[in-house]
């Protein structure tokens, strides 16, 4: 519907979009030929011929750290959307809270961009018992999603991330129940567009073509491809996020996904537990201890390996740049930030760019 009829043009197949295929086919490895020739042809049908339309860039605040504040302040008029407002479902009563003050939400500049998170992330971890619970009493779906509403209603937000993560297919039915009356109350209480955030590769417990039934967007959540509690690694590498994303893509077209890229990195150490660490961190990190910050060719990602036993990965501009690239050759032309406040300062030269971001 939203790409070309859906019919693969003999002679709108270009180079550039038949090495994206060929790169998706050899990233089938473990797919026999009968499995792998359906996602093709689905692929061949939603893949545009040419990236289309302006590139369009949201950014997801950080509350609790300043230097968030600071960013959307000094960049925020790049940004399509705001994702300032945090939404958490209490793990024991399962009502919903306001995290944290919407202080920057309510500058003149940014209102009118200003967008809410719902999720179950409380703590320090999404909780599935919560949808679970929630999900499996139409009434109580009900309560729980007014009360949500209200409390978009009372900021002021007219567009909503919905974040449920750790769900399992066994969850479908009632993660769609709590999603279709969380969509049906903030519309009802004036919010346009309801985006529903999924793991890129987990198309079994999050399948895009039923949550886009109550949703108007799918962000597909594109990095900690290796995270605090994994062995060290690239946080998005091209290859790993063309895989995932081309999968989404192949779902339900490229119009109706916004990709969601990582802003940061982390510190792997031997002897203290991973942490979260800004570009800005990272280089002087780097600096002072004389350690190499390198970039590793295969990921495009910045590396550094101590004599002391820690290991980066990071994100600058450069991954950011190549990532959006890539995403766009499949068609896809939003993409979420996350997090703000964390960034190479680089990245905002590329986004205004008009010679690169927005062509």
């Amino acid at each position: 519907m939203f790409h070309d009829a859906g019919v693969c043009r003999t002679e709108a197949f270009n180079t550039s979009r038949l090495r994206t295929l060929i790169r998706i086919t050899a990233q089938l490895k473990r797919r026999t030929l009968a499995q792998a020739f359906p996602f093709l042809l689905a692929a061949c049908a939603h893949l545009p011929s040419q990236p289309r339309g302006q590139t369009e860039f949201w950014g997801f605040t950080a509350p609790w750290d300043r230097r968030s504040d600071s960013s959307v302040v000094a960049h925020g008029a790049a940004l399509a959307q705001i994702i300032t407002g945090w939404i958490a479902l209490d793990t024991t009563s399962f009502r919903p809270v306001l995290l944290y003050p919407d202080s920057i939400g309510n500058l003149p500049a940014v209102a009118p961009r200003k967008t809410a998170l719902i999720t179950s992330y409380f703590g320090t971890r999404f909780h599935p018992e919560i949808i679970r619970g929630v999900g499996g009493n139409t009434q109580v779906s009900a309560i729980t999603a007014g009360a949500i509403a209200a409390l978009v209603d009372s900021g002021g937000y007219r567009s909503v991330v919905v974040d449920f993560e750790g769900m399992t297919p066994r969850d479908l039915s009632q993660l769609l129940t709590v999603i279709r009356a969380v969509a049906d109350s903030v519309r009802a209480h004036g919010v346009s567009t309801v985006v529903i955030a999924v793991p890129a590769g987990d198309t079994a417990a999050y399948p895009a073509p039923l949550l886009l039934q109550p949703a108007d967007l799918i962000m597909a959540v594109l990095y900690d491809q290796h995270w605090s509690d994994s062995p060290p690694g690239p946080i998005a590498a091209p290859d790993w996020v063309m895989r995932n994303l081309g999968m989404r893509v192949a779902e339900v077209g490229a119009a109706r996904i916004v990709a969601a890229f990582p802003l940061y990195g982390y510190r792997w150490r031997k002897t203290a537990e991973t942490e979260l660490i800004a570009f800005d961190d990272a280089r002087r990190l780097t600096t002072t201890t004389n350690t190499a910050l390198v970039r590793d060719h295969a990921s495009a990602t910045l590396h550094a390996t101590s004599a002391e036993g820690w290991e980066v990965w990071v994100s600058d501009r450069v991954l950011l740049e190549t990532l959006v690239r890539e995403a766009r050759q499949l068609g896809v032309r939003t993409f979420a930030l996350w997090r703000l406040g964390l960034e190479d300062e680089g990245v905002w030269d590329f986004i205004d760019s008009p010679n690169s971001a927005r062509r």
